[in-house]
């Protein structure tokens, strides 16, 4: 089974390729010293390895540090049991050693865990008592006959029922009587005690059968001492020690002395003890454990038998009996559940609801009785809740509708104990009042008065809502149905006109406003609302003029000296208020020498005058009669009518007066007409660039214009030099563009009274007209594609020009 081991480990170990993978291992509890527990496989060729044993949890000594041995070419180590080694798998079923194995600079760590299996074949003998040299027992030769001297512990002793015997001889004269052992493993010591059997060793082979076929052997040694010379005693010491309960493990209780020599100390009951140890030197005792009397009421009294001896004569001892008593103290506060309380109640809670009811203990004294008070933090002094026993209540109505009055109620819940010290604990306690949205809004009836020539969004007034609920007013107005020409704010209330009115057409509105707070609840989406009626009379204006029918009158009349002639009676009315009947009438224009009148709406020629003044040929008058209302209404707007009156004056073969009425027709009614007329309105900038640019331009224009007429000028001021030169100052003022003569050789001209330095090539001569024959010149030039058309025609006239190819 090793072999196979080995060969696997071969192919999966190699130094090539590690893993700290771990490696578990079953090994009976029946397997001893030198057992092999596991082997491995290493390759390492250039370096020495090393194999360790690095740590073994449990700590024990039960395995031996690994062996490594080279085999063919391989390391190969191995991981046995020590010579001390007694695996039992009820004490310990399970091992982890930690092992490392190195080669040069490369390291390797891994677990392996060994797992002990219960034999049930397994002889559960162990320790000294199953060693070839036994268990040795000293006793005094005093001992108390029958007392027990010795407890063999064996794992499942009592639970597989094991059968114990001693089988070795215990022949008398040697032995005074015969030791015997119990079931439970006691071993007593003979009846006939051990009185003059000083310094004997009595050798005890014992039998321990576990059911059919399991069984093992053990040697006990028993060593009587003689009692001895000198006495060793207790220093007055009291019996009774209080201490309390909140002395910390390690605390010291009291420390006993004793008289001799190299004294030792050790409790001998209650064995084990729990809840104290004593030092072996010094003698101090000390608790090693809470003494919570809470958990452990046991606690509470506990007898302590205590021994000293002297270290070399183990059975010169002396034992003392103390009593130590465990006081209970007040270490604990209460615990309160809840621990914190926080919660929120609407407004609207009714007095005596029962917010919460908290339980609460003392952990030092369970079921004992505790104070409970209530204290507030904020507002303080509140009366809006009250403790009940243990009971948190609503004590008086919680209102939220006025300023500062809905808040949160910080207090806290003191609870206290009756101990010494006295504890406390304090319970915080948040409780949030929320808004209830209770009451509906409303607004007073309210009328509102408007002229009927108001504009667009005049302003009529402000609906006043009221709310109770806090904060206050805090309302949404909208118009629920209605007319549409007018409007109201949705925060303001303010009542504003969209549209135009008439007087005429509608002279009452009646507003449905409809209000609807928010932000008073808890809820957001709980909403109340209300409305009212709000009343708008619309106040008359004059805003139509009056008509006049007709609009224009042409009359005849023939004065009589010293009468009043009745011309005619303006007839004017509002066409849109037909009830409008009062008008004022008066006279504008036309009325020269102030010969008419007028009563009421009729017109009156007053012919009283005499004198110079009086017309004797026909005459026309053009009256304007202005026609304003005269009401309380205002503005008072009026109109004009003009009344033509043809005035023939009085002669001695008239008889009667007649009069000759014209009138134009309404249809010649005038008209007015706009004209709108767009216009376009550049930038201040462009104004500005465009007239720098437009002068740069007209001073460009006129310098070019002035070279120009001062070339004309010098050529007919000087009409007797040669046409060659009048022909090359013309292309020179043409601000110089031909390039192409510059680098003409220079020629002379024949007959001329001096040469001139031509810019142009040409091979002709110019005659003066005076000279020639035919009175003309004539120049000869070169090629005329040398010639642009800009400056052919600044060529000067009256000469003939010889173009040649």
């Amino acid at each position: 089974m090793a072999l196979l081991r080995i060969l696997a480990l071969l192919l999966a170990l190699t130094v090539s390729e590690l893993h700290c993978l771990p490696w578990f291992i079953n090994v009976s509890e029946s397997q001893g010293p030198g057992t092999i527990l596991q082997s491995f496989s290493f390759n390492c060729t250039s370096h020495m390895p090393t194999l360790q044993l690095v740590h073994v949890q449990p700590p024990t000594t039960f395995f031996n540090p690994p062996s490594l041995t080279r085999w063919q070419g391989i390391y190969v180590g191995m991981v046995t049991l020590s010579s001390s080694a007694r695996l039992d798998a009820l004490s310990v079923n399970h091992y982890k050693l930690q092992l490392r194995f190195t080669c040069g600079n490369h390291v390797m760590e891994g677990p392996l865990s060994v797992d002990v299996r219960r034999d049930p074949g397994h002889s559960a003998c162990a320790g000294r008592f199953a060693s070839p040299a036994g268990e040795i027992i000293q006793v005094l030769e005093t001992v108390t006959p029958g007392a027990r001297l010795y407890t063999l512990l064996l794992p499942g002793l009592e639970v597989q029922r094991a059968q114990i015997n001693i089988i070795s001889a215990q022949d008398p004269p040697y032995f005074p009587g015969p030791f015997s052992i119990n079931g439970q493993g006691w071993l007593l010591v003979p009846s006939q005690g051990l009185k003059g059997q000083a310094e004997k060793v009595f050798q005890l082979q014992i039998l321990v059968t576990f059911g059919q076929n399991r069984s093992c052997l053990g040697m006990l040694k028993v060593k009587v001492l003689p009692v001895p010379s000198s006495l060793i005693s207790f220093l007055k010491q009291a019996s009774n020690i209080t201490i309390l309960e909140d002395l910390p493990p390690g605390g010291k209780v009291v420390q006993v002395r004793a008289r001799g020599f190299d004294v030792r100390y050790e409790i001998l009951s209650p064995v084990p003890c729990p809840l104290f140890s004593i030092g072996r030197a010094d003698g101090v005792i000390r608790t090693t454990a809470p003494l919570e009397l809470a958990q452990a009421p046991g606690a509470a009294v506990t007898r302590l038998r205590v021994k000293a001896y002297e270290r070399l004569r183990p059975w010169v001892s002396v034992e003392l009996e103390l009593t130590v008593n465990v006081r209970s103290v007040n270490r604990w506060p209460p615990r309160c559940l809840p621990a914190m309380l926080v919660t929120q109640i609407p407004e609207t809670t009714p007095v005596g609801t029962v917010l919460n009811t908290f339980t609460c203990a003392d952990p030092d004294s369970p079921g004992s009785i505790l104070d409970y008070q209530l204290q507030f933090h904020s507002p303080p002094g509140s009366a809006s809740l009250c403790l009940r026993d243990r009971v948190l209540e609503v004590n008086a109505t919680l209102d939220c509708d006025a300023r500062g009055a809905c808040f949160q109620h910080a207090a806290s819940i003191l609870v206290l104990d009756g101990g010494q010290p006295l504890m406390t604990t304090e319970v915080p306690v948040l409780v949030m009042v929320t808004p209830v949205n209770e009451f509906s809004p409303a607004c007073v009836p309210h009328k509102f008065r408007i002229r009927e020539d108001a504009g667009p969004h005049t302003l009529l007034g402000s609906v006043v809502g009221m709310d109770k609920d806090y904060p206050h007013n805090n309302i949404e107005y909208y118009i629920s149905g209605g007319p549409t020409i007018f409007s109201v704010d949705r925060l303001s209330g303010e009542v504003h006109l969209l549209g135009s009115l008439d007087y005429e057409l509608q002279t009452l509105y009646r507003l449905n406003v409809l209000l609807i707070d928010h932000g008073q609840d808890q809820d957001p989406t709980h909403h109340r609302s209300g409305s009212c009626t709000i009343t708008i009379e619309v106040e008359d204006v004059n805003d139509h003029a009056p008509e006049c029918q007709p609009p224009f009158q042409e009359l005849t009349i023939y004065a009589l000296l010293g009468h009043s002639v009745e011309v005619t009676k303006v007839s004017c009315w509002v066409p849109q208020e037909p009830q409008r009947l009062a008008f004022s009438y008066s006279i504008v224009g036309g009325n020269s020498q102030s010969r008419f009148s007028l009563q009421g709406a009729t017109l009156v020629y007053n012919n009283i005058l005499l004198g110079p003044l009086w017309p004797e040929q026909f005459y026309t008058y053009e009256l304007l009669i202005r026609v304003a209302d005269a009401g309380p209404s205002i503005p008072h707007l009026s109109t004009t009518a003009t009344v033509s009156v043809h005035l023939i004056p009085w002669s001695a073969s008239t008889v009667a007066t007649r009069t000759h009425r014209s009138t134009v027709p309404s249809v010649m009614t005038p008209l007015l007409v706009t004209d709108t007329e767009a216009f376009w309105q550049p930038e201040p900038w462009f104004v500005v660039v465009l007239t720098v640019t437009s002068a740069l331009f007209v001073l460009a224009l006129g310098w070019l214009l002035l070279r120009l007429f001062q070339g004309l000028v010098q050529m007919h001021q000087t009409p007797s030099k040669p046409a060659q030169a009048l022909l090359l100052n013309g292309i020179q003022g043409t601000e110089e563009s031909i390039q192409g003569f510059m680098e003409a050789p220079r020629m002379e001209m024949s007959q001329a009274p001096s040469s001139v330095d031509l810019s142009l090539h040409f091979d002709g001569r110019a005659q003066d007209s005076r000279e020639s024959p035919f009175s003309q010149t004539t120049l000869h030039l070169g090629p005329l594609s040398l010639l642009t058309p800009s400056q052919r025609l600044l060529l000067p006239p009256g000469i003939h020009y010889l173009l040649f190819p």
